[in-house]
């Protein structure tokens, strides 16, 4: 996952420091604001847990949520979320507010290096929460660790239920068929840039939108997320599959390079602030009606949108 305004909390930015050295992406991550985010670090001492929960959403809101989890090792160093490491989770915020309990689905990001886990979890209420989180090893060990965020009354992206703006997005058509000038994923599926948001909008076409740039992710999680979006997409010819590139790019020497502000900043293009994104990679499902009917920040596993999309053809 890659922070585009908002600032990676320290917890969160040690995994993405991690998934960059595990995934050797050359990309440099802009300089971001202080503001926001669900995230705060726990403390770790020598006495402490011997893992640290973190939560990898960039926000969360009011209502339901698909909460993104990890876990790190208990000086914050190193990721060691895997299979056989159970995380659970309740909730309590403000004016007793409660929420939960949730059980993480795991699902890997970078197989066998890096591993989130996922679970819907609906809050109530805006403001200060905390989570005690319950992480359960293999050899039935079991720590309870207290974590606090904050949940927002508005998120600045969009959520299930929203209509999914019919922004223009590039096409194949726009460079002439030369995906190279305009993807890039070093391998990729011509069917993900053969239509645009606003034409599947404008002729209610159920799509599946995805906002991921192998080249500049700094994580290196982009290029596995339409690696496993590629064979989902074969198996469903009713949908239709658009993946933009998040950032402005231009042709400088037959490759692809981002433009940069004053700063050295990236540039995001129309459709990242139209659907308000704070992060990539994400995808967003939506429904012949206009309406995005699931999102996934970061990471989806493929029977999670399998299920998502089986719903969205029966109904159609």
């Amino acid at each position: 996952m890659r922070l585009l305004r908002l600032a990676a909390p320290s917890l969160v930015a040690v995994l993405l420091a991690v998934l960059v050295a595990a995934c050797g992406s050359g990309a440099s991550r802009p300089p971001a604001s202080t503001t926001g985010g669900p995230s705060q670090r726990p403390s770790a001492s020598a006495t402490g847990p011997s893992v640290l929960p973190v939560i990898v959403s960039s926000e969360l809101g009011v209502g339901v949520n698909r909460l993104v989890l990890s876990l790190l090792d208990g000086t914050g160093s190193r990721p060691v979320a895997a299979p056989d490491l159970l995380l659970g989770a309740t909730f309590s915020g403000p004016n007793g507010a409660k929420a939960g309990p949730i059980e993480g689905k795991f699902v890997w990001a970078i197989l066998d290096e890096v591993g989130f886990y996922t679970a819907p979890v609906e809050f109530s209420v805006a403001g200060p929460w905390q989570a005690e989180f319950e992480v359960t090893s293999a050899d039935a060990r079991t720590e309870i660790i207290p974590f606090k965020f904050d949940v927002l009354e508005n998120t600045s992206v969009l959520r299930p239920g929203d209509t999914a703006p019919a922004v223009e997005t590039p096409t194949a058509a726009d460079v002439g068929g030369d995906l190279s000038r305009l993807s890039t994923d070093e391998d990729p599926e011509p069917s993900f840039y053969e239509r645009s948001v606003a034409q599947a909008r404008r002729e209610g076409e159920p799509f599946v939108l995805a906002f991921a740039t192998p080249k500049f992710c700094v994580t290196g999680a982009c290029g596995p997320t339409l690696d496993r979006l590629k064979p989902v997409a074969a198996d469903y010819p009713d949908v239709t599959f658009i993946n933009v590139e998040p950032y402005q790019l231009e042709l400088v020497d037959g490759q692809l390079q981002p433009v940069r502000d004053a700063a050295g900043n990236l540039q995001e293009v129309e459709s990242v602030r139209a659907y308000g994104l704070v992060s990539e990679p994400y995808l967003f499902v939506v429904g012949a009606d206009g309406a995005i009917v699931a999102s996934f920040e970061a990471v989806f596993g493929e029977p999670e949108l399998r299920t998502v999309l089986d719903t969205l053809t029966d109904s159609g």
